[in-house]
């Protein structure tokens, strides 16, 4: 166990670790971000002058990420207030069930709702919202025969529009209870969870409580545990911190809305892939409030090949990246700087697949032609950079409680392509259609989803031999060397995960995780 967690600790080392430590640690990331931006930018003489301003425009955007992290997980032991007592003597308000159902297995659905019916609360009833027949699902009819059988009601759409969103909407004609719980059909929950979010709806202005999104299959292969990693993160200091600041965004699932303010913003958003992020973002312009429950609460599937993960993370760039190029927070009315901030920090993480194109292409124009952007003599800007490098990813392991890891790194960096794919997209309004995660394991050679990465790793060890050819063992060599090793370094979870997999008949077979340790930073209540 981390030692923050160790309760043997007393209070003034337990209060140093948690608190003091990582604000240090924090702040030396900020000091080195710095430093190595001003040796980069003022020492070195400028090479290639469209280079040399492409890589500062890049690392302005890095100290930009690097500054807007800082600032989310500064605090991270913000803790709403429950407002439990406040029901107390009166009835709890009634809660609509959403199961969102668009063709996945019927065993699937049945478990997230045989788990949905077993929750502890008095007043609540459950729906399927059964999307197969627009979606053209052929398991349509399956679907609304599980629910039969279960005993619980199914509303088939029939009318298509506004994919996901539109299926909420229309079921929003059918029901009428104050609160509505929303589950993806993997996402099964826990008995306690509406036990856990409906008290804090006692404050009237609490729009949607949000919990984590749990991978129960998170240790079934290379893509899951990359995929949960991931979330980690995300779930667990970025979430907390965006609770300290009213900037906590919708998900999509395993979470609880008020249906007043979903009337007040117009319903679901079905003008956006990521329908629950822009709704989200309208209820915080309408003067809501959002709170976030760290606490996993219902255990979905994470996507179990890497051709599943590349939609997926496509989906979710595409949709979020619409927060700088549709609905810009800046220029949104009824938000605060916080959650402005907080918005855009989100949607401008995509915008690094840009970044990291450039930052791996400059090694390469070295190689092959000679050119660069600053003319380096001697070792000093690796000097600085690899320290710089590895005391973030360091920085950002010690927020997260040890659970970001270099794969972690890599899946993210290696999803470059992705990301520059869903800005092209955004940038010139391309229509993007909302696809489900497929929920079974796709099987085949996704050799192609890294095609970039094996041509850069081809191109780096062919423009070495031409460099060394060229001008020998030179200082500028040995760091364009360095940083184009770094990069293949880093490529290589992602190319790995795109390799096909190969069966292994000793192996024992995976299972999927029963209960997630404390580690995580994320409490866990098994469902």
């Amino acid at each position: 166990m981390h030692p923050a967690y160790d309760e043997s600790l007393g209070d003034a080392r337990r209060d140093f670790l948690e608190t003091r430590a990582p604000k240090l640690l924090l702040a030396g990331n900020l000091a080195l971000a710095g430093l190595y931006f001003a040796i980069l930018a003022f020492v070195f003489p400028i090479g290639e002058p469209i280079l040399f301003y492409l890589l500062i425009a890049g690392e302005i955007f890095h100290l930009s990420q690097v500054a807007g992290f800082i600032y989310t997980v500064w605090d991270t032991r913000f803790t709403p207030v429950s407002l439990a007592a406040s029901y107390a003597g009166r009835a709890l308000p009634a809660v609509d069930v959403f199961i969102t159902v668009a063709g996945e297995p019927a065993e699937l659905v049945r478990r997230t709702i045989q788990a949905a019916k077993t929750m502890r609360y008095p007043a609540f009833s459950v729906f399927v919202l059964n999307d197969g027949y627009v979606a053209k699902k052929a398991n349509w009819r399956e679907i609304e025969a599980l629910a039969s059988k279960l005993g619980v009601d199914c509303i088939t759409r029939t009318i298509p529009g506004g994919a996901k969103a539109g299926n909420i909407n229309n079921a929003l004609r059918f029901t009428t209870a104050p609160l509505i719980a929303c589950f993806d059909a993997d996402h099964a929950p826990a008995a306690d969870f509406l036990e856990k979010t409906v008290a804090y709806f006692a404050d009237e202005t609490v729009a949607f409580v949000q919990t984590p999104q749990f991978y129960r299959n998170a240790d079934v292969n290379y893509v899951t545990k990359g995929a949960w990693e991931q979330q980690e993160l995300f779930f667990g200091p970025i979430m907390k911190g965006k609770n300290r600041l009213n900037a906590v965004p919708m998900c999509g699932t395993n979470m609880v809305i008020r249906r007043a303010a979903l009337a007040a913003v117009g319903g679901v958003a079905t003008d956006s892939i990521t329908e629950d992020l822009v709704t989200g973002l309208r209820m915080h312009a309408a003067g809501y409030r959002s709170v976030y429950v760290p606490e996993v609460l219902a255990e979905g599937l994470a996507p179990e090949d890497v051709l599943t993960y590349s939609k997926q993370q496509f989906r979710w760039a595409r949709g979020t990246l619409d927060l700088i190029f549709r609905y810009n927070p800046l220029f949104m009315r009824g938000l605060s700087w916080a959650q402005r901030i907080q918005y855009l920090a989100s949607a401008s993480f995509y915008l690094s697949g840009l970044v990291i194109a450039l930052d791996a292409a400059l090694p390469l124009l070295y190689f092959y032609f000679g050119i660069v952007p600053v003319h380096v003599d001697g070792m000093l800007l690796a000097a600085v950079f690899l320290p710089y490098f590895f005391y973030t990813l360091f920085a950002i392991q010690s927020v997260s409680n040890f659970t970001y890891t270099f794969s972690s790194l890599g899946f993210s960096m290696g999803s470059f392509a992705i990301q520059i794919r869903a800005v092209l997209g955004a940038a010139t309004r391309r229509r993007a259609a909302f696809a489900i995660t497929e929920k079974r394991r796709q099987r085949g050679n996704f050799l192609f989803l890294a095609k970039w990465h094996l041509a850069y790793v081809a191109l780096f060890a062919a423009g070495l031999a031409v460099a060394l050819l060229r001008e020998g063992l030179s200082a500028s060599l040995l760091n364009n060397a360095a940083w184009a090793l770094l990069n293949t370094a880093v490529f290589l979870p992602f190319i790995r995960a795109a390799l096909p997999e190969r069966a292994d008949a000793s192996a024992p077979p995976a299972r999927e995780r029963e209960r997630a340790p404390e580690r995580y930073g994320i409490h866990h209540r098994p469902a």
